[in-house]
């Protein structure tokens, strides 16, 4: 997990979060409303992309012990 000190960016202190939400065997919940995202065909910068549209809950569960 990131330090407090190092922590520089947004996406480095939701890397930390997550780590530590995890860690403590948290559930997070995503909820989404109308979100759109343009996935594209391919890695070409001109690539056509595909609409997906979200509207709902994501949950991450998580837990210790997992294949023991």
């Amino acid at each position: 997990m990131s330090d407090v000190s190092t922590t520089k960016t947004w996406p480095e202190l939701a890397i930390g979060l997550y780590d530590r939400l995890t860690e403590r065997n948290a559930e997070i919940a995503y909820r989404f409303e109308n979100l759109e995202i343009g996935i594209p065909g391919s890695t070409d910068a001109n690539a056509e992309r595909a609409t997906w549209k979200l509207n709902g809950t994501i949950c991450v569960t998580t837990r210790s012990g997992v294949g023991k």
